[in-house]
């Protein structure tokens, strides 16, 4: 993922690409039925669980992506990372990536954070050559994300460039839950008067919070992994395998 720091996350970008969708099992009978592109039909076919599913049944897939900015409309994606899991265990061993060649031209700023190249990408296929396996992988799961604002608005919009139909899914925001805990009450204007600065729910820190160990970061299926440790330590710590999916999910 692509992270410049906590004053520059694409917050407005994120909440526009969001859907307001309460009812993500009726969504997907209902894209099933009308998406008009096949790959997508086969996706959502695969159908989604029930809001009040416990946690615990969820199949969950752990996802990052690296993008050559912060906006959808004007920036693409450079790699992708991804593995499933459940509460029990994380299959490392089936993590797949992919180094794709974006639709958009590298920036000397993602060039530097996550180290992809243009001789890396040269060779590197299309997104569109690696759909069909990144949609049946991520068929019938729940996504776990960390920041929502990146990984699901660049995936809709690249299939919306390549398929003329974005795709919609419903995603766990690691961010989001570190953020309910950390960012319910804003500083005082004495404690920003003072220098106090709040607390970093960024994937690092926030791992560091759970005594989880520092990885490199910017490396898409790392981050994944990240990423999936770090909803597993949140789980353990403040919800239950009981809770609802619908309490998580967004």
């Amino acid at each position: 993922m692509l992270y410049l720091g906590p004053s520059k996350l694409p917050h407005a970008i994120g909440r526009q690409a969001d859907p307001a969708i309460s009812n993500w099992q009726q969504y997907y009978q209902q894209q099933a039925e009308h998406s008009q592109h096949a790959l997508l039909r086969q996706f959502y076919q695969a159908g989604m669980v029930a809001a009040d599913t416990p946690v615990r049944d969820v199949p969950l897939l752990a996802l990052d992506i690296e993008t050559t900015g912060l906006n959808p409309a004007s920036s693409g994606i450079v790699s992708i990372g991804l593995l499933p899991m459940d509460l029990n265990q994380i299959y490392a061993s089936r993590a797949r990536q992919w180094l794709l060649k974006p639709r958009f031209a590298l920036s000397d700023e993602s060039v530097t954070l996550h180290r992809i190249t243009h001789s890396d990408i040269a060779q590197a296929p299309d997104l569109s050559e690696v759909l069909p396996q990144l949609l049946a992988l991520m068929a019938g799961k729940v996504v776990i994300v960390h920041y929502r604002g990146i990984e699901r608005p660049f995936l809709h919009a690249a299939m919306q460039a390549r398929l003329g139909q974005g795709c919609y899914f419903p995603v766990i925001d690691t961010m989001a839950l570190e953020a309910r805990l950390h960012r319910r009450k804003t500083l005082s204007l004495w404690q920003q008067l003072r220098g106090k600065k709040p607390v970093s729910i960024r994937l690092a820190d926030s791992r560091l919070r759970y005594g989880l160990p520092s990885y490199r970061p910017h490396h898409a299926a790392t981050d994944a992994l990240a990423c999936a440790e770090l909803f597993r330590a949140q789980l353990a710590a403040r919800f239950s395998p009981d809770t609802p999916i619908s309490q998580l999910w967004c």
